[in-house]
């Protein structure tokens, strides 16, 4: 599989254009009636789950879309803000990645993730000449 129909297929997915997706969108939705939680809660703990196990931008993305109607953009900052002391510098630090990486999905996939890479290896770059 060519590179560009492998980028085609991964953003059919994340876009909810596959069974799979439906199923797991469903699968997210139908756990939520059976918790106990106001759907706000229900989200908020599922995305701090998603930070502390170091979860795929296409979990965030399937996440994040189920929760558009009850969740802003700054209550993905806040979980982050919330459980960075318990998960550490360098998961919240991947799941801010991550998080931003499913935001792309929108985007040309190449040239997002293509920009990310450059962003990531220049932050890496400055703390290398940091630490010397």
């Amino acid at each position: 599989m060519k590179q560009t129909e492998a980028i085609k297929a991964l953003g059919a997915m994340a876009t909810g254009d596959t069974p799979v997706m439906e199923a797991l969108v469903k699968m997210t939705l139908d756990t939520m009636e059976y918790c106990g939680l106001d759907a706000r809660s229900y989200f908020l703990v599922r995305l701090a789950g998603l930070a502390a196990m170091d979860a795929s931008p296409y979990s965030y993305l399937l996440n994040v879309a189920a929760a558009s109607e009850v969740l802003e953009p700054d209550d993905l900052r806040g979980v982050l803000v919330a459980i960075a002391p318990v998960i550490g510098t360098a998961r919240t630090t991947s799941a801010a990645g991550n998080m931003l990486r499913a935001f792309a999905v929108g985007m040309d996939l190449e040239e997002a993730v293509a920009e990310m890479d450059r962003h990531m290896d220049s932050s890496r770059a400055r703390r290398s000449n940091r630490a010397a």
